[in-house]
């Protein structure tokens, strides 16, 4: 019985892992609302915030120009992805 148990519980992850492929391959169905994430930079580690549907950067860089390497570096990462804020 715990073979046939195990046997099961195998098929189902194997079907749950088939359908986040399939999610991760159609970025369309990502709504990110908010994002919180810490880059290590070059020089000293970063927090990009992606709030009310626009990037935030603690980097002096992003303080002058509204737009950094880092938060640049996420733009890419997340390409395909909805963006609502």
């Amino acid at each position: 019985m715990k073979g046939d148990n195990s046997k099961d519980m195998d098929s189902g992850l194997i079907r749950k892992r088939e359908k986040a492929k399939r999610y991760a391959e159609q970025r369309e169905r990502i709504h990110v609302q908010s994002l919180e994430v810490k880059i290590d930079g070059d020089n000293n580690p970063h927090t990009v915030k992606f709030i009310d549907n626009a990037w935030r950067c603690d980097c002096d860089f992003f303080q002058t120009r509204q737009t950094c390497s880092h938060t640049m570096a996420l733009e890419m990462i997340m390409e395909g992805c909805s963006w609502a804020g």
